[in-house]
């Protein structure tokens, strides 16, 4: 096999001087980070009615998705994306299962058999994981200090989360921590593999494309959900309905797999150690839960291993030291990252 033939040795050319830098992957990133960061307070109102009211989970789960193909698929006939290849597709269809189907419908049925604060802590284990795969598709080199850092910010995620949640960890391992587990895998290769797969189709083509994937899927399990848990629910609770559909299963991947396609994604995929600090804070803002001097150490510290982390040194590839940068080759054994 020639190595061009590779999609990921295609797509390991060093960003030029006059293109996008780490700086701008760090600054995309932490776009995609804040509008998921709204995530959890905004399930917590979407399905926390009172007398009755309100989503069910797996509704909110997979409902934001069939929301989120429908406007992909305007934009992409609104813009004339081309349609993938067949190989396309298929690489494709690990980011669908993963971040459009997946992790939602997962973490939602983790969430019936276990607590907020445990299911937190096993999430927390995401930006490690998303670092691990990254380095398995990409061929990415990080430094020792990276690996230090990244596992800091786990034990400090980790922390900061029991903190937030009353220091609760659930009854023990079990199924939760199964589907909890399942759940960050898949997240895991869907953030990698949609970033790779940025770098050739565009960013918001790529979660365009993968939501239009998952929708049939989708579209079944939310029926389900409809015919078995009609919803019932107030303007306030479809109104954060409407911001996990279009925000964070939408707009909120179209800045964060920009940021993993300019990478280095080992590097950016950090930046969410910060998201349940500021998940925290929205639900002080938003939900009136008390901020209190143990949370705000512990939300210093995470912040503190993420700067560490992702100042640390990612050494290029064997490809991108055989090819230079301004020296690659005119065929296509390079692909040019700046149309994302």
């Amino acid at each position: 096999m020639r190595t061009n033939s590779s999609a990921i040795a295609r797509l390991s050319r060093p960003l030029s001087a006059h293109g996008p830098t780490t700086a701008h992957g760090l600054a995309w990133g932490l776009v995609g980070v804040i509008a998921f960061s709204f995530t959890v307070p905004f399930t917590r109102i979407a399905v926390g009615g009172t007398g009755g009211a309100g989503l069910d989970p797996l509704f909110v789960g997979c409902g934001r998705a069939v929301v989120a193909a429908a406007l992909a698929a305007v934009a992409l006939i609104a813009f004339g994306a081309p349609l993938p290849t067949r190989r396309q597709w298929l690489r494709l269809a690990p980011v669908s299962a993963g971040v459009v189907a997946g992790f939602p419908i997962l973490t939602s049925l983790a969430m019936q058999r276990t607590t907020a604060g445990h299911a937190a802590v096993v999430i927390g284990l995401l930006p490690a994981a998303t670092a691990v795969v990254a380095v398995l598709l990409t061929g990415e080199r990080p430094s020792s200090r990276f690996w230090l850092g990244a596992a800091l910010g786990v034990g400090a995620t980790v922390v900061f989360s029991l903190l937030a949640h009353g220091g609760s960890v659930g009854s023990g391992p079990g199924v939760a921590d199964a589907l909890l587990a399942a759940a960050v895998v898949l997240g895991a290769i869907g953030y990698a593999q949609g970033g790779l797969m940025s770098r050739e189709l565009g960013s918001w083509q790529t979660i365009c494309w993968a939501l239009v994937l998952a929708a049939p899927v989708m579209v079944t399990v939310s029926a389900v959900s409809v015919v078995t848990h009609p919803p019932h629910a107030g303007a306030g609770q479809w109104s954060a309905f409407a911001y996990l559909a279009g925000v964070s299963m939408f707009l909120g991947f179209f800045a964060w797999y920009r940021g993993l396609a300019i990478g280095p994604m080992t590097t950016v995929s950090q930046i969410q150690l910060v998201q349940p600090v500021l998940s925290v804070c929205w639900a002080v803002v938003m939900l009136g839960e008390h901020l209190t001097v143990p949370l705000v150490v512990g939300g210093c510290a995470v912040i503190a291993c993420a700067a560490f982390t992702v100042r640390s040194r990612v050494s290029p590839t064997p490809r991108q030291r055989e090819c230079p940068e301004n020296e690659c080759p005119a065929d296509d054994e390079c692909a040019d990252i700046s149309t994302t």
